[in-house]
């Protein structure tokens, strides 16, 4: 059966001018974040049975064990980055493919994997459809990135790391950025890695959040 876009009601785009203007008194100060934010309708990323859920500042189940990120952590995270039009990105963990709109809302070249079939299946062929073709969807094990299209200019993760992968550090540009929560399965660290221009890493923390966890093994997947 096709995929077909979702409406994008004058409701829905009210209720996102408000959940943006709640994740703007939470502190993110970026326009251009909160412009994506506000232009890409995060209720194409719910269920029909579960859309008045769509613009709460919450995370939500959508299956496979994991979630669709609060948007204040979306925003936190997507601000840490500071996409740069043409930035190179990848994305561990593609999800619903929310957190990928959103990069790609502001400019950037979006790759991104997920380890989760089901997943990966769904969102593969529901991103072109809501109107974003040019992000690239691999399915993987995020903690060996994507060598065969590296270096990147940035990278997020979207779940719960135990530890910074070493091959995501190999795999970031000189002066690249990686975003990615680190630590045990009930809060994370907000942290950013710089990498210096001779090879160096540069680490700063941001306060905890809570992810569900980065899976290692794809072959594992029930």
């Amino acid at each position: 059966m096709a995929i077909v876009k979702p409406v994008d009601s004058y409701r829905h785009q009210g209720l996102r001018k408000l959940l943006v203007q709640n994740i703007r008194q939470k502190g993110i100060a970026d326009q251009q974040v909160l412009n994506a934010l506000e232009t890409v309708p995060r209720h194409f990323f719910f269920d029909s049975s579960f859309l008045e859920y769509a613009y709460e500042d919450k995370p939500f189940p959508i299956g496979a064990g994991q979630t669709i990120s609060q948007p204040f952590t979306v925003a936190f995270q997507t601000e840490l980055l500071l996409i740069k039009k043409n930035d190179k990105v990848l994305e561990i963990g593609t999800g619903s493919g929310y957190q990928a709109c959103i990069l790609a809302e502001l400019g950037a070249k979006v790759f991104s994997i997920e380890r989760q079939k089901t997943l990966f299946d769904r969102t593969s062929k529901f991103l072109p459809v809501v109107g974003y073709p040019t992000i690239k969807t691999f399915f993987g094990d995020g903690y060996k990135g994507l060598p065969t299209y590296a270096p990147f200019d940035k990278m997020i993760v979207t779940a719960a790391a135990p530890y910074i992968p070493e091959a995501l550090l190999e795999q970031l540009k000189p002066g690249g950025i990686l975003v990615i929560p680190v630590g045990g399965n009930d809060v994370q660290t907000m942290t950013t890695i710089i990498k210096n221009a001779d090879n160096s890493f540069t680490k700063k923390e941001y306060g905890a959040f809570r992810f569900v966890p980065m899976l290692e093994d794809k072959a594992k997947e029930v």
